[in-house]
Parts: structure tokens; sequence; C-alpha cells
């Protein structure tokens, strides 16, 4: 007998993890809403339905997703709410010093307002022109077009790959940007000094670590009422939070 964990709950959509039995089961359930519209997601979370009893362990990182697992039928004393969280050893508060320092490092103007985005929006590992519509790139153009007419030194630095549709889209919209690569995680942090707001548009998360992220680093965040987000913003107090799909 062995324990089994996977990363994710997608390995349930194919029953060979049965072969594993008698072993111990156990995996993250960081999202995935069922009746939304994605059909991988509904036949995920049918899948436990039918097989909970088979399951050990389950992480969940926010209490929809907990309230989502139980929905199930499983037993409540397999479910563990363990959030996502983030190394304050890297994100530390930013210093005018170091937005200085870090705009100048990206060639990006010291009087610019710099809006935020750091992750992977894009279909597949290639260009990304296709929209991963969960993350919601759509809207943070549509909020982008909104904020334009305000203010008139709008500046987006996005990192992450497969960011093919949110640079059309910013081009479209005649908002200069940049997209800065980093090869080890803790390079984000830095990336975190240049701005001036982050924005999470998303309409499932299971964290993101980006809100983590930002109110380690001080950064001013608004952000959609998702994953964490429900649980740790307090609204007006530590961060904005939104309507999923709500741009304005």
């Amino acid at each position: 007998p062995q324990s089994i964990f996977f990363a994710s709950q997608f390995f349930l959509d194919d029953e060979n993890w049965m072969r594993f039995l008698p072993g111990r089961i156990g995996f993250s359930y960081f999202h995935g809403l069922p009746n939304t519209g994605d059909e991988l997601m509904d036949r995920v979370y049918r899948a436990l339905c039918t097989h909970h009893e088979k399951i050990t362990r389950v992480q969940v990182t926010h209490t929809e997703m907990r309230d989502v697992t139980l929905g199930t039928g499983i037993d409540p004393a397999k479910v563990f709410l363990i959030p996502i969280g983030v190394n304050l050893g890297f994100f530390l508060q930013r210093t005018d010093e170091q937005k200085r320092k870090t705009r100048e490092a990206l060639g990006i103007p010291q009087s610019a307002f710099v809006v935020g985005s750091f992750q992977k929006d894009g279909v597949g590992w290639e260009g990304g022109m296709q929209p991963k519509l969960v993350k919601g790139p759509d809207v943070f153009l549509s909020a982008i077009r909104l904020l334009k007419k305000d203010i008139p030194e709008l500046y987006v630095l996005l990192t992450g790959p497969s960011r093919g549709y949110m640079k059309n889209g910013l081009e479209e919209l005649g908002v200069p940007y940049k997209h800065a690569y980093y090869k080890e995680y803790p390079e984000v942090a830095g990336m975190f000094a240049a701005l001036d707001l982050y924005i999470v548009a998303s309409r499932q998360e299971g964290g993101p670590k980006a809100i983590l992220e930002s109110m380690a680093s001080g950064v001013p965040l608004v952000t959609t009422r998702v994953g964490q987000a429900m649980d740790m913003v307090k609204h007006e107090h530590n961060a904005w939070i939104t309507d999923v799909e709500d741009a304005e």
C-alpha cells in the first residue's frame, strides 16, 4: 500500500488512477466550479461524486472550493482547507527607490501609471493567441479600455508565457506595455516593485498567488471575487474586490 498525491483533480477524468488502489489517494482541488459551461470540469466533478469513497484526502485552498467539494457527498473529515502561500523572504514591502530602479532597469517611464498582470492567460505554451477565459484576459482588457480614458500615461507590465492575446489587445487599445521575462520565480518580486496597481480579472482561481504577492509587496490590488480573494480581501481595507466580469 502506497500514498499517491496528485497535483490536481484532473486525474479523475481517466479511471486509470484506480490501478493505484488500495493505495491512499490524495489530490489538490484548486478550482473548477461545476455547471459553468466547462465540460472537463463537469466530468471531473461527477467522477468525484461517484468515487469519493475511494479518495483519502482532498486539499482545497479556499472556502468556496471546500463547499463545492463537500457537495459531492465526500466525508468532510477527508477535506482539508490549506491555502496557497508565498515566501515573504522574496516579497518584501517595496520602497520608492526600488520602484525607481526597477522601472529604470525595465525601461518603463518613471511618470507612468503601471498596472501589472503576471500570469499565463493563453491556451497552450506557444504564442497564446487563444485566450484562457477562466483567467479573464478579456475582462482585464475591458478594464484597461476604461482606465485609458482617465489615465493619460497608462502602462501595463506583463510577465509569464502565452501572452499573445493580451499583447494584441493592448496594441489595439494603443496602451504601451512591457512583457518582461524571468528565469527564476524570486525575480517576480522585483517586477512588483515597478507597479502602481495589480489587477486580477479571473473568473475562477485556486489562489491566485498574485493576491498574496501584491499584498506582501505593498502594491494596491483590485481583484474579482475568486479563489482566496474571497477569504482574504476586506473590501477597501486591504484591497478592492468586485464581481466576476465587472470590468467597470
